[in-house]
C-alpha cells in the first residue's frame, strides 16, 4: 500500500495517470489532503469508482495530536504520534507580525550538543517532507492559522537535507499552502556542506546558525559538530552565503551563566563576526535538567546585547516564550516517555 501523501504532486499526477486518470485529479486530492481529509470517501468530488481504485492501493498517514499544553503566555505546544509510533514535538508561538510555528525535522538528534534536550538518546529517524508538512497542517487546524516557519524544533536540518528541500518546495507551492519563503527560517548547528547548497537551491529562506561560542576549542565542548566543521571552516560558508543571497544571517547564541556569557566573550564574539552582515539572537539558556548548566539572567542577556553593540554588533535578546510547559528553545524532546504522566 502506497501512503499517498509520499507522492509528490508530479509523482501522484503520473500514478493518477497510471491508473486510467486525468491529470487533473491530483489537484483535486492535493486540496483534499491540505484540508486535512483522513480518508478517499471524504473527497466528494472523486467518483466512486476512483475512490475505490485509490483504496485497494493507498492509504491517508497522519500525524496524530498526543498532548496539547499551553503556556501562560500563550504559547501552544504540540506532541505530535506518527503512524509508526514515533513521536516528535512542534510549538506554536503568537506574535504581533503574526503567528509561527516551530517544527521538528528528524525523531531525536545526532549532534550532541550538552544544553539541549533533543539530542538525548540520539537519532532514531528523519522525518518525512510529509510528516513535516502534517505538523504545520495539524497544528494550524488545532491553534489557528499560521503564516511564519521555523525549522528549529527537533533535529539538525542539514542533516536531513533531502526531505527538508522537498518539504520546503511543498509548502511554498503557489497551489498548496503558498507560504512565501522569506517567511521560513531554517536554522543549522553548522553542517557545512548543507549551508553551501542551501544557498544555493534557496537563496531566499532565512538562515539562522546555532553558533554559541567564538572560539574553536569552547565551541567544541558545547557543539561536537565543530571538530567536523571548524569555526574557520563555518565562518567562510557564512560569509560566502551573505554573498551569494544578499541576506543577512541570524546567529543563535545561547548565554550560559559564568560560561560564554563574560566581556571576554563579547570581544571574541564581536572580531568573530566584524564585518559581515548579520544579527545575534542571545537566548538565555532554558533549564534542561540533564545538561547541569544555569542560563544567564535577562539583565545579563541585555547588557551583553548592549556590549555587542557598541561594539558595532547587531543584537537583540529573544522574547521567552513557553519555558513554563518545556516548549522553548533546547527543550524539546522525542520520546512520549520524557512527557506524558
Amino acid at each position: 500500500m502506497i501512503n499517498i501523501k509520499e507522492l509528490s504532486r508530479t509523482e501522484l499526477k503520473d500514478f493518477l495517470v497510471g491508473l486510467g486518470e486525468p491529470a487533473f485529479r491530483e489537484k483535486q486530492i492535493s486540496q483534499w489532503l491540505l484540508k486535512g481529509a483522513c480518508s478517499f470517501d471524504e473527497m466528494s468530488n472523486l467518483s466512486k469508482c476512483l475512490k475505490a481504485k485509490l483504496a485497494d492501493c493507498c492509504t491517508i498517514e497522519s500525524l496524530a495530536i498526543e498532548r496539547e499544553q499551553i503556556s501562560a503566555d500563550g504559547t501552544r505546544k504540540y506532541l505530535l504520534r506518527c503512524p509508526d509510533g514515533e513521536y516528535v514535538e512542534a510549538v506554536f508561538m503568537a506574535y504581533e507580525y503574526g503567528n509561527s510555528i516551530c517544527i521538528s525535522t528528524q525523531v531525536g538528534c545526532n549532534m550532541g550538543c550538552t544544553f539541549c534536550a533533543s539530542t538525548i538518546g540520539g537519532k532514531r529517524r528523519n522525518l518525512k517532507a510529509w510528516e513535516m508538512l502534517d505538523e504545520f497542517l495539524v497544528v494550524q487546524g488545532a491553534a489557528g492559522a499560521i503564516n511564519h516557519l521555523v525549522l528549529m524544533g527537533m533535529g539538525e536540518p542539514f542533516d536531513n537535507y533531502e526531505e527538508v528541500s522537498e518539504f520546503l518546495k511543498r509548502i511554498h507551492d503557489p497551489e498548496g499552502i503558498n507560504l512565501s519563503y522569506r517567511n521560513i527560517t531554517v536554522s543549522s548547528c553548522g553542517v557545512v556542506p548543507g549551508i553551501e547548497r542551501f544557498g544555493d537551491e534557496f537563496p531566499q529562506v532565512n538562515l539562522a546558525i546555532s553558533l554559541h561560542e567564538a572560539s574553536q576549542k569552547a565551541r567544541e565542548e558545547l557543539m561536537p559538530i565543530a571538530r567536523k566543521y571548524d569555526l574557520g571552516m563555518l565562518m567562510n560558508a557564512c560569509r560566502e552565503h551573505e554573498k551569494k543571497t544578499g541576506r543577512r544571517v541570524t546567529y543563535e547564541y545561547t548565554l550560559i551563566a559564568g560560561k560564554n556569557d563574560t566581556d571576554e566573550n563579547v570581544k571574541a564574539l564581536a572580531e568573530l563576526l566584524k564585518g559581515q552582515l548579520c544579527h545575534i539572537n542571545l537566548i538565555p539558556l532554558n533549564p534542561v535538567v540533564e545538561s547541569g548548566m544555569t542560563g544567564s539572567s535577562r539583565g545579563a542577556a541585555k547588557a551583553f546585547a548592549d556590549k555587542l553593540g557598541r561594539c558595532g554588533i547587531n543584537a537583540t535578546v529573544r522574547r521567552e516564550l513557553g519555558s513554563d510547559i518545556d516548549a522553548a528553545c533546547g527543550q524539546l524532546r522525542k520520546k512520549a516517555s520524557d512527557i506524558l504522566t
